[in-house]
């Protein structure tokens, strides 16, 4: 259950925005139908770090949202 930690963590917050843009960017600029799919899915961590959630939290004794209640 540490990675969940980690995610709830400030560096964790950083690593899904850095992870979300880096796949948005890179399906941007492979173009086509497959780098749309990824553009796509990389909203996901770029908006949950953005946010300071954890989505996969929930499935796991983790908090949601990240801060102070993360631990």
């Amino acid at each position: 259950m540490g990675f969940f930690r980690f995610m709830n963590t400030t560096t964790g917050r950083g690593a899904r925005i850095a992870a979300g843009m880096v796949m948005v960017i890179g399906g941007l600029v492979a173009g086509g139908a497959t780098g749309w799919a990824v553009a796509i899915v990389g909203l996901v961590p770029l908006v949950a770090g953005l946010l300071h959630v954890c989505l996969v939290a929930p499935l796991f004794p983790t908090a949601f949202r990240g801060g102070s209640d993360a631990v």
